[in-house]
């Protein structure tokens, strides 16, 4: 079997071009389509895989720069060659500038244009190799630890990845539970699927069934479209249900009936529909003292609570500190330069780990972060954790330690804003647009301001 060939696209709105282009690519075996119009353009690539371009510049409509840019905007990966009889420095420059891979003049060179077409078609395919490759390693940290504790859950993680039974993790906030969740979903069978996650705290009552149902065209006031649910999103794959205890009575009759079904009914609909889902839950409530009083069911309990996964405070795992201090200040390091060449001393890993950081992984993560923006040399000391932390009897001023340490305004304002973009995703458990609209800013603001900062959970 042949490998599929090359599809490049000629636009030009002039046909003797297009056909002396598509005779000369055609004889080297590429597969050829022709446009000779900003509209026809957009028509192919609806249609068709375009594998690279050649593009006149100057066109009647729409010219090629203007193509190129809508090219770009609207993020198709294929390169793009200019063609133009007009050629000058200038033009060349801004169709580089916008994304062009090559500028060639008519009449083009027969060797040079081949060349060109070859050594962009060799990059896309490259590029592409990467992306796929990329796209099959799994995006999940580590899950960093030594402790007995730690090993045990690794071992468990292994045992019931590869079934289909449900999995229920407890712990406090901030342990690391939904990291569990995806190396559970990373080892399964499933890990080419979805992992689609709910937190079911966050959500208000009044709309967790719809987002984790669905629901139809006119179900209730505000619903002006089909919305597809959580439970189909996750079709094929694992759904995870994170703070399932805070989840409504109404909601868990639901859920309830979903996993005795393997199907779900969207809200406002009667149709069933069939979902392949495995669902893991996590929560950092005692369910049993719930459904003793009442909130929560105790069928729906042993429904997910097939595999329970405890996930320990650092404060019963104190042996893992160091290892999880130095993982997060070398992910630092690889974000941001102002991080590279810092490191703890013994005595300041030993002080961290006398701490108890009830905000758990979170929390500690947190203050490595700003112990790195705040030391004063390249290493961390064992005073430097003691301000940090209430061991002395009095919490630091993160103010006046920024203040103290940062040079610049724009530093310090930078600084100080990423910060406090951190404390409020914390306090909003990383929700990102309850985040925005509780400091009041646009939800793409705040995404933008996430990217500036290389602020990741």
């Amino acid at each position: 079997m042949t490998d599929k060939k090359p599809t490049i696209l000629i636009t030009d709105d002039e046909t003797s071009i297009r056909n002396s282009l598509r005779d000369i690519l055609e004889f080297e075996d590429y597969h050829v389509l022709e446009a000779e119009s900003g509209k026809e353009v957009f028509d192919l690539l609806d249609e068709n895989g375009i594998d690279l371009m050649l593009l006149d510049i100057k066109m009647r409509g729409m010219d090629g720069i203007e193509i190129l840019t809508k090219i770009k905007e609207e993020n198709y990966q294929f390169p793009v060659i200019m063609i133009s009889g007009h050629g000058n420095i200038e033009i060349a420059v801004e169709a580089t500038k916008k994304g062009a891979f090559d500028f060639i003049e008519k009449p083009p060179d027969l060797n040079r244009l081949l060349v060109s077409v070859r050594n962009a078609l060799d990059q896309h395919r490259l590029t592409e190799e990467n992306k796929s490759i990329k796209s099959r390693l799994p995006d999940v940290p580590d899950i960093i630890g030594e402790s007995d504790a730690i090993k045990k859950i690794k071992k468990t993680i292994d045992k019931v990845a590869q079934t289909s039974s449900r999995v229920m993790i407890t712990g406090e906030n901030g342990t690391g539970k939904e990291l569990v969740a995806r190396w559970i979903h990373e080892k399964s069978d499933r890990s080419s699927e979805a992992f689609v996650d709910v937190n079911c705290a966050a959500i208000p009552a009044d709309l967790l069934e719809s987002e984790l149902f669905g629901h139809e065209k006119g179900a209730f006031t505000g619903a002006s479209s089909q919305r597809i649910g959580k439970f189909e999103q996750a079709d094929g794959g694992t759904l995870f249900l994170d703070e399932v205890g805070d989840m409504s009575p109404d909601a868990q009759a639901k859920v309830l009936r979903a996993l005795q079904e393997n199907a779900i009914v969207r809200v406002g609909g009667t149709k069933k529909i069939s979902v392949d889902v495995r669902v893991i839950s996590a929560t950092n409530k005692n369910l049993l003292d719930e459904i003793e009083t009442g909130g929560f069911r105790e069928d729906l309990y042993h429904r997910l609570n097939v595999i329970p996964i405890h996930v320990p405070p650092l404060r019963k795992r104190r042996e893992d500190i160091p290892l999880l201090a130095k993982d997060c200040l070398q992910k630092l390091a690889e974000k941001d330069i102002m991080f590279s060449g810092i490191s703890f001393t013994d005595e300041a890993l030993e002080e961290l780990k006398k701490q108890d950081w009830s905000g758990n992984v979170r929390e500690l993560q947190n203050g490595i972060e700003r112990l790195g923006l705040l030391a004063d040399d390249s290493e961390i000391n064992k005073e430097d954790v003691q301000d940090l932390t209430l061991s002395g009897g009095k919490k630091s001023d993160t103010f006046t330690d920024l203040a103290d340490n940062v040079e610049t305004f724009q530093k310090f304002k930078e600084s100080a804003e990423r910060l406090f973009l951190i404390r409020k995703l914390d306090e909003n458990d990383w929700n990102i647009s309850q985040t925005a609209e509780a400091i009041d800013i646009q939800r793409s603001h705040m995404y933008n301001k996430m990217k500036k900062y290389n602020i990741e959970r």
